[in-house]
């Protein structure tokens, strides 16, 4: 059974998810701070987090940093700040989805849905992805440019993996936003862009003036490879 794990210091919206969770067949934990949190997650190994950013003790933020150095668990941040900085700084250190709340929980279910099943679609052992000097060992989920290794988070490997697989085409934001994130994502395309730079500092020579990843005035993006 698929496992998730919710952290909120809510207890009505604890309640409500966990109910939520289990109409779909989830195996449901739960925690009301970050140290709980990271103590469920150590035993059960989850297969998803609902994560809250405004914790008592622990904040959100430190959870989810601490998870990414232990797992690749996928992460959705709860929090009822909406500024682009808090979105961003969610992103950057792992998280995988960022929801404001108040939030309608279809939305939020399609969401859980589309993050597990893109976690669940394992590449072959020796799968791996290669465009001039780039190269990412998909089982493994490592990047490395000119032999060297590249530190990806999780949304950039499968953001770049896409583009590899993808030369020469150009995407829009919509687009990407819906083929990577896995739903009609509802919030603002600024986070495609905010990923094309976090990518264009680690694969570009002068991430200024970028040859590899470029931006298709009007449209979108394109890979050159």
């Amino acid at each position: 059974m698929t496992k998730i794990l919710v952290v909120d210091d809510e207890p009505t919206l604890v309640a409500t998810l966990k109910y939520n969770l289990e109409q779909e067949s989830f195996e449901v934990f739960t925690a009301s701070d970050g140290e709980a949190a990271l103590a469920i997650a150590r035993e059960h190994h989850p297969d998803l987090v609902v994560l809250d950013l405004m914790l008592p003790g622990l904040s959100g933020l430190d959870v989810c940093r601490i998870l990414r150095k232990e797992t690749n668990i996928p992460v959705i941040m709860l929090t009822a700040k909406g500024t682009e900085v808090d979105k961003v700084v969610g992103l950057e250190i792992g998280a995988d989805d960022y929801v404001t709340k108040p939030f309608g929980m279809q939305e939020l279910m399609a969401r859980v849905r589309a993050l597990l099943r893109r976690a669940g679609e394992a590449p072959r052992p020796s799968e791996a992805a290669t465009a001039g000097d780039i190269t990412l060992d998909l089982s493994r989920r490592e990047a490395f440019r000119a032999g060297a290794a590249v530190h990806l988070k999780p949304k950039e490997f499968e953001l770049l993996l896409y583009f590899i697989r993808h030369p020469g085409r150009v995407f829009t934001r919509e687009q990407l936003l819906n083929d990577i994130w896995g739903y009609e994502f509802a919030g603002d395309t600024r986070t495609v862009d905010v990923h094309i730079r976090w990518l264009r500092q680690k694969i570009e020579d002068d991430p200024s003036a970028p040859i590899r990843l470029v931006t298709v005035r009007g449209t979108g993006y394109r890979f050159e490879g």
